[in-house]
């Protein structure tokens, strides 16, 4: 007996389902049509990945506000939502919070999604804050990273990944994209991980460098 089961749209997998609403089908359906299969099967994946681990630390969260945080979390990285300044993480917050302000959804509501979405790639403070914060990064970190592989059986492992499948060459494939929705905006990555990405895949990439900033200011002393 496998993990998954589906019914109509929905996985179940382990108890855990994306939920049947109005909000998060046009959710699915927006990032669906929006990014590649790439980033859509990611985001999925990490929304299951985040639930399970919420429910394995007895967290209690908004299924729906989980979900948008999951699969927003790196529209910042396609060129229709990449601005030429703010770093892809805000311009990923700032469609959620566009999208789910257009279906009425509370503001204390869309800020836990906001935040979420804003602080997934930076390490040490997402798992602090609200539960909707700290799962998308969880999430994040279990798919991309393998953080806390082994906590996750598995079957449920094997049954997000037959649900959403991983590309064969995940691992290099998503730091392509990584890179490609930031390489033309450099300078945002000073401070935070993607500035790896652009160390690793361009040769001309010159790391901002925080002691510099400090020195070479207007102070005088």
């Amino acid at each position: 007996m496998t993990a998954s089961t589906k019914t109509s749209q929905v996985t179940f997998i382990s108890g855990i389902s994306v939920p049947d609403s109005k909000l998060a089908n046009e959710i699915r359906d927006f990032i669906r049509d929006t990014e590649s299969s790439l980033l859509f099967n990611h985001s999925s994946r990490v929304y299951y990945f985040g639930a399970l681990a919420g429910r394995r630390r007895g967290l209690k969260f908004d299924a729906e506000l989980l979900y948008a945080g999951a699969m927003f979390h790196d529209i910042g990285l396609v060129p229709a939502y990449s601005s030429p300044a703010d770093r892809f993480e805000i311009d990923g917050a700032n469609a959620a919070r566009a999208f789910l302000r257009r279906h009425k959804i509370a503001e204390q509501d869309i800020e836990q999604v906001w935040t979420a979405i804003a602080l997934h790639t930076t390490p040490g403070i997402p798992q602090y804050m609200h539960p909707v914060v700290a799962l998308v990064t969880a999430g994040v970190e279990m798919d991309v990273l393998g953080i806390d592989y082994a906590s996750f059986s598995d079957s449920d492992r094997n049954a997000v990944v037959q649900a959403y499948p991983r590309t064969p060459q995940f691992k290099e494939d998503i730091l392509q994209a990584f890179f490609d929705g930031i390489k033309h905006r450099p300078e945002t990555t000073f401070g935070n991980v993607k500035a790896d990405v652009l160390a690793d895949k361009d040769p001309n990439f010159r790391r901002g460098n925080f002691c510099s900033v400090i020195r070479n200011s207007s102070w005088r002393g």
